[in-house]
């Protein structure tokens, strides 16, 4: 691999690109991290939340008083405690939320919406009494017809979850702000066009035409969601909690509670697991109130049952998509149309899939519609590459087809329709600098893909997929310490490795080793602004303010050897963490040395910097997945998998891999197993990982990781976004390669043994 110089061999910097132990493993591997689950309070009360047992009923009345009178309760709740929410339009650190909206969603209202939704909740004094509490709560339920489906969901007549919910259109074609008047169970319809899709049609030398589907997937995270929240006399609410975001949950919860957010102070814990589904907030205004109503604090802790029907997997879709293709290969124009169920609220992914399914290609004519549904199950949250994966498998299968019917090499079909800097997105936006040749030319010149397979009854599957980074604001503090080491105050929740990331950029910058750094992860009074630990964007955005910070701790550094040195702060270098003085070269300082001095010239030097994004950049992923399919029964075992990703470069490359590993798996369980089964009563059948069948380590090999290295020139070390575009082409890959080992297209996710077997016969 070292012949391709796109491909990464080595580091450029004396810090950033090289791979030094995280910070926080000690804690993590000894089980000294604190998760949201281990924060103890004096006279701690213990939460639980009732769930409705039906996806579509009328909340006619709710009786507490039982529960109320059980010995151990202190404290039983309704959405009666929240205070009424007008419509308003809150920023929720990523993404902008209807306050009304989600405090019906975190307690139900006049409705619940799904099976599973919050009805109540109580506080006792353990844990037991609060589950024998919740069973004591009377709930009288008016049961209406459900619709379990964004097929239900859209067809004339169909109950409607929403009386008052209209269309919200979105394009350039349409009014903003437009809606169609029509109450519907259809939430949004995004449109993008280029061109003119009629006459490249015209000019095609064929057209395929294919419909796919997919299914609700839960992200997987091992650590169920857990809050604990303080609300005393003084009015200020503490809230402690799992969560990739600590701003956002504190303006969700001001907004909730009807508080100014300086009232609100938010401390994120350590989080196992959140992939996307842990940067919105189901807990924390229910244990404020509970803590309210009680007088002390109060946790609540999901059950894993709770977690699979009370918290958001990714959306089941339905995609149609037709393209032409000239007999040279040329993508002549392509039509894509997606329903994204959305779940009981509005905000499914498929803003993401239709500006990012088509990404890898250039196509001057093309129109896609995206549809956002309601339906009876969990409201859906994002899911690493949200709405990417399903958008590309309703794309990629039909250029790997297009490929079998040209006889052409189908990394050949792609490089000649690449995407370049300049090429147009579906919004009409121009690209950035992108890496997607590259790439492609790394899958066509990397030995697996030369390797023959071994029996007809092996294939191998390539796919691509691209994921459009936009960015956010972050801060970070540095405190420069008197040996010479600094303090590195962020927000960001580690994920992860992203303190240990964001801390080699700000050694790097002051000269120092990563171990002279202490990163902490700060809560919501202790730091600036600072949006999710989502979006690909911790390592790029809390980089770029800790890279801010440290330049202005050179720049205070300068000052104090000037003073030192008398002479002027512009008569000073640094280099390499030497400060040294032009007109004197014997005058000079290591870092460390000067920090040593930094009490006696003007005292303590504290740093502190907020940075908006410059632009995480477009990212490409890529796959070659070899299969094995037992045509008497349809397993399919993965023979070998082969990963890449444009990294930009990568600030620690062993948590680069870590993630294109991670994402990667993910996608496979997408691919071949995973999925919610509901009943005809929209309960989940298999709300456990016992029956919710993800990959293990038996169930997949070891994962080759190809980082591709085409700089970002919007980040001062060239970082892109790494932990979500390798979950896109997975999907797709294992789909073209079951399709070369039998010969069968199986166009509904997941592929299992009883849908192969079923195509096969």
């Amino acid at each position: 691999m070292a012949t391709n110089t796109n491909v990464y061999t080595g580091t450029e910097y004396n810090v950033v690109g090289t791979r030094p132990v995280r910070h926080d493993g000690y804690e993590k591997v000894t089980g000294a991290a604190k998760y949201g689950a281990d924060i103890q309070l004096s006279n701690m009360l213990y939460g639980k939340v009732l769930r409705s047992p039906h996806p579509h009923a009328i909340i006619k009345s709710i009786d507490t008083s039982e529960a109320e009178a059980l010995p151990g309760v202190e404290a039983v709740m309704t959405h009666k405690d929240f205070p009424i929410i007008e419509d308003q339009m809150i920023d929720l650190a990523e993404t902008r939320a209807n306050a009304r909206l989600m405090a019906e969603h975190l307690m139900a209202h006049k409705k619940a919406l799904y099976k599973g939704h919050a009805i109540a909740a109580v506080a006792a004094t353990n844990s037991h009494v609060a589950e024998l509490a919740v069973e004591l709560i009377k709930v009288e339920y008016d049961i209406l017809e459900p619709v379990l489906t964004y097929e239900d969901a859209i067809k004339p007549g169909a109950p409607l979850l929403h009386e008052d919910m209209t269309t919200h259109k979105k394009s350039e074609r349409f009014a903003r702000g437009d809606d169609s008047g029509t109450k519907s169970n259809i939430a949004s319809h995004i449109q993008h066009q280029l061109g003119d899709t009629k006459k490249g049609f015209k000019a095609s030398d064929f057209i395929i035409e294919r419909e796919f589907t997919t299914e609700t997937v839960h992200q997987g995270y091992i650590e169920p969601h857990a809050s604990t929240a303080t609300w005393p006399g003084d009015g200020r609410v503490h809230i402690w909690t799992c969560t990739q975001g600590a701003f956002g949950v504190r303006s969700a919860t001001s907004a909730i509670l009807g508080l100014p957010e300086s009232m609100v102070k938010v401390t994120p814990t350590e989080i196992g697991g959140g992939f996307g589904a842990k940067a919105t907030t189901y807990l924390e205004p229910v244990a404020a109130v509970l803590s309210q109503k009680s007088g002390k604090p109060v946790k609540v802790i999901m059950s894993r049952k709770d977690v699979f029907e009370g918290t958001g997997p990714t959306s089941a879709t339905w995609a149609k998509a037709k393209i032409g293709f000239a007999n040279s290969g040329i993508i002549t124009a392509a039509e894509l149309t997606m329903y994204f169920e959305a779940g009981a609220y509005p905000g499914s992914p498929v803003g993401g899939a239709t500006l990012c399914a088509t990404g890898p290609y250039k196509i001057e004519n093309l129109l896609i519609d995206g549809y956002d549904v309601v339906c009876n199950k969990q409201k859906v949250q994002a899911y690493r590459a949200p709405g990417q994966p399903q958008g590309a498998f309703a794309i990629e299968p039909i250029i790997d087809e297009a490929a079998s019917f040209l006889n052409m090499d189908p990394i050949d079909l792609r490089l000649i329709n690449a995407v370049q800097e300049g090429d147009r997105m579906p919004n009409g936006v121009r690209h950035p600098k992108i890496g997607c040749i590259e790439l492609e030319e790394a899958m066509k010149e990397h030995p697996h893909y030369k390797e023959k397979l071994n029996n007809q009854n092996q294939g191998r599957g390539i796919a691509v997929g691209y994921r459009w980074q936009g960015g956010q604001v972050s801060s970070a503090t540095i405190n420069v310490n008197t040996d010479g080491t600094i303090t590195l105050i962020t927000g960001s929740v580690d994920i992860g490795g992203s303190r240990t990331a964001v801390a080699m950029q700000a050694a790097e910058i002051l000269g120092l080793s990563s171990e002279d750094v202490s990163p902490i992860v700060a809560d919501t009074d202790m730091v600036g602004y600072t949006a999710n630990t989502g979006g690909s964007r911790t390592a790029y955005d809390t980089g770029l303010a800790a890279i801010e910070a440290a330049n202005l701790v050179i720049s205070e550094m300068k000052s104090r050897a000037s003073l030192i040195w008398e002479v002027q702060p512009e008569d000073i270098e640094f280099k390499q963490g030497i400060f040294k003085c032009i007109k004197n070269s014997d005058d000079q300082f290591t870092f460390k040395e000067l920090a040593r001095r930094q009490m006696g010239s003007g005292g303590p030097i504290t740093c502190s910097a907020s940075a908006t994004s410059t632009g995480v950049g477009p990212i490409i992923a890529g796959n070659i997945i070899d299969v094995e399919v037992d045509p008497e029964t349809g397993k399919v075992t993965i023979l070998k998998c082969t990963s890449f990703l444009d990294v930009g470069f990568p600030a620690h490359p062993s948590y680069v891999e870590g993630q294109i590993q991670g994402a990667t798996v993910q996608g496979i369980g997408w691919a071949l197993n995973e999925e919610y089964v509901y009943n005809d009563n929209g309960a989940v059948d298999n709300a456990s990982f016992l029956d919710y069948r993800m990959p293990t380590s038996l169930d997949v090999p070891m994962i080759e990781s190809v980082m591709v290295t085409v700089p970002n020139p919007r980040h001062p070390f060239g970082l892109r976004g790494v932990g979500e575009a390798p979950i896109i082409p997975p999907l797709s890959a294992i789909h073209n390669a079951i399709n070369d080992a039998l010969g069968i297209r199986v166009n509904s996710l997941p592929i299992t043994p009883s849908k192969i077997i079923e195509h096969l016969n």
